[in-house]
């Protein structure tokens, strides 16, 4: 029996996913959560095999589908977690792989690719979808156009309208450091300024 854990804030998605759980005999929904911490609580009291996890809970949630993906991860005989998200960016996606997700769908997926999805993360498989595999193939063949983890993060916080100082201050690091980071920003994107790097992005799919 493959046992799963719903996370997503929308309450018609949950209850989408635990009905097509609910036609194979194979699958129990042990549990769902609304937010980031519900997610975390749930992996840890109910002993699931799968957690299936969006990205963005709302903007009263104080941390992402990355950062419980991160969490979960790190827990003693942690499940696996298989991302299902309507957001395909640069970002999102390697965050998300970055914080140990074992796959990467989006919500427009058919439903028996889901259920094999969930059956391949149950196994300690990837699954990912062919949009995801390509976009991370891609990046692996064009690396100067690829940005770290760390730049991407200082991207978007630009691309939110804050200032290097508090990109720094969000990032616990100094001001230069951030200063140092758009300079390699720009360099690989081919631009000369926050707003060219962030519009850019955005055009490549870098950004959402």
């Amino acid at each position: 029996m493959i046992r799963v854990v719903i996370a997503d804030d929308h309450p018609v998605v949950r209850a989408g996913l635990a009905a097509l759980f609910a036609l194979e005999a194979d699958f129990a929904v042990v549990a769902e959560a609304s937010t980031p911490d519900e997610a975390v609580d749930a992996a840890l009291r109910e002993n699931p095999d799968v957690v299936l996890m969006d990205l963005q809970f709302g903007a009263q949630a104080a941390s992402t589908g990355a950062d419980a993906t991160r969490r979960i991860r790190a827990l003693d005989a942690a499940p696996y977690v298989l991302v299902l998200t309507n957001y395909d960016s640069d970002a999102d996606i390697l965050g998300a792989v970055e914080a140990g997700a074992s796959g990467y769908l989006l919500k427009d997926a058919p439903p028996h690719e889901l259920i094999a999805a969930v059956r391949a993360a149950a196994a300690g498989e990837s699954a990912l979808a062919p949009v995801i595999a390509t976009r991370l193939l891609d990046r692996m063949r064009a690396p100067q156009t690829s940005l770290s983890s760390r730049e991407m993060q200082v991207l978007e916080l630009v691309a939110a309208g804050r200032s290097n100082t508090e990109v720094a201050a969000e990032l616990f690091v100094s001001e230069t450091t951030v200063k140092s980071h758009l300079a390699h920003i720009f360099t690989k994107l081919g631009v000369a300024s926050r707003t060219a790097a962030v519009s850019a992005a955005r055009r490549q799919g870098i950004l959402r």
